[in-house]
Formats: C-alpha cells, structure tokens, sequence
C-alpha cells in the first residue's frame, strides 16, 4: 500500500513532466543541489565530532544529488522557515523528514514519501508508568512547530493518500515546546517529572536518544501517530517536483531507502 501511496502522492500533487523547469534547468547548468536539512536532529541530520553533517537525510540528499549528476550543498535554517514555504531560490529542496500536512501543502510541493516513523511517548527510566494512556493530565513536551506540537494540540492533518485519521485521545495537564528536537530529552533526562513527564517523539529519534545514553524508555502499547515523510520543494516548478518524484520512487525500488533507513535505525522504514 506504501509504495503505491509514492505514485499516488505524485499523481495528486503532479503533472508529468515534459521540459525541464527552472530548478532543474539550474541544477543541471551548476551541478549543485542546494538541500535544506536540520543541523541537531540525530539520526536524521547532525553534526559529527569532527563537525561534518551526517545522517539519515544527509545520505539520502547525497544519494538524490549523484543521481541528478550533482553535488549537494546543504544549509540548515530554522524549522519553521524551512517548512514556511516561500524559499525565494535559496534551496532547491528540503530533506528534513517533512511530515505532509494540509498547511503545508498550501506553501510546499510533496515530492514523494521516502519513509515512515511511528510517534511513541518516551518518559525518564525511573518513571513508574506503564500504559500511554496515564500521560493525561502530565507534563508533556514537544519540539514547536512540528507534528508532535500539531498531534499535542490536536490540530494535525496528514495530507497523503491513504494515511487514516489521526486519533485523539491525550489530555496533557501541560504543554512545553521547545525550539530544537533534542532540546525536550535534554529536560527529560534530568529525571522523572522534574520538568516534563513525558516527550512526544519519532521512534526513530527517541532509540537514537537511548543508544546515545539518555536515561529513558518507550511506553510500550499504541502509537500516538504514524506518519508518511516526504521530501519537497517550493511550490510553483510542477516540473522539479516530478524530477524528484521519480528519483525518490527510483530509489524506493532498487531498495536503497531500505538499506538506508536500516543502516541508521537499525529496521526497515521505508514501507
């Protein structure tokens, strides 16, 4: 169903393409491609000790910039700036595990899906909870701006084919947001209930957080959420966004999302 969900995903958001738009036309005169991406988000995108960008995002930009014929040249802006549309040339695309949401839509192109994540509740080690559902009425903290605040605050949308609605059931006593994804577990890991109870995440960040020595757990039971990530592209260059489409499904076929997404969260999320 997921990999007919990448076609679908074009076929809504896309006409095929004929000639080459502007970005492409540019991209192929420079061989540079300008990606978007976070800089503090491990494993997605982060600094190494040696201060090089690496990461999920980081390796699939590459991997899309080789099979266009060129180099990415990446550039970490603010999240919402980045998700804000409206990017006036600075970047041809955004590989920053951007969840397809209705707002966005309006701002943005939806390239293609290129993986999954399923968001869990993960509290201090010592916590004495067991089942997500005693988190109403607790203290809980998401990074802003993201789906974690928009499921928090029930306002989250997906906009894909396919993808269910979005259950509702917590009643956080609090909300804190937090201006960068690790930013929550750094207040987490300070001990249980000290300053949030629980932190809203994707799975895939929260055992990257654990393999790296934070002092916490996933609550077994449901997902808050399962969300689809695309990559996009500014809105208005149908042409660009096909381009990239048919990378995203050409690498989602051959199996190199597969081994990508295995190689740095250790399972396949790519369907």
């Amino acid at each position: 169903m997921k990999l007919a969900l990448i076609g679908a995903l074009a076929a809504v958001l896309l006409a095929p393409a004929v000639h080459a738009g502007e970005t492409l036309d540019r991209v192929n005169s420079t061989k540079v491609l300008k990606v978007a991406t976070n800089a503090g988000w491990p494993p997605q995108s982060f600094l190494d000790d040696s201060n090089q960008l690496v990461g999920f995002d980081i390796d699939v930009a590459n991997e899309i910039a080789k099979r266009l014929g060129a180099t990415a040249e990446f550039d970490t802006p603010e999240w919402g700036v980045m998700t804000g549309g409206r990017w006036g040339g600075r970047w041809d695309v955004a590989v920053g595990s951007i969840t397809p949401t209705k707002p966005r839509s309006e701002v943005l192109d939806f390239a293609g899906i290129y993986y999954y994540t399923p968001y869990v509740f993960a509290v201090h080690k010592d916590s004495t909870l067991t089942d997500p559902k005693e988190l109403n009425g607790k203290r809980i903290g998401v990074e802003t701006a993201t789906t974690s605040e928009e499921y928090v605050n029930r306002s989250l949308v997906i906009d894909a084919p396919g993808v269910p609605p979005v259950e509702y059931w917590l009643e956080p006593g609090e909300v804190k947001t937090y201006a960068d994804s690790m930013l929550p577990f750094d207040d987490l890991r300070l001990g249980d209930g000290v300053r949030v109870d629980a932190v809203i995440s994707g799975e895939q960040t929260v055992l990257g957080a654990i393999n790296n020595g934070y002092p916490i757990k996933i609550l077994s039971g449901e997902y808050a959420f399962q969300e689809p990530l695309a990559i996009v592209a500014d809105k208005g260059d149908a042409e660009w966004t096909s381009k990239l489409g048919e990378t995203i499904a050409a690498m989602k076929a051959d199996g190199t999302l597969s081994q990508l997404t295995t190689k740095w969260y250790g399972k396949d999320y790519s369907e």
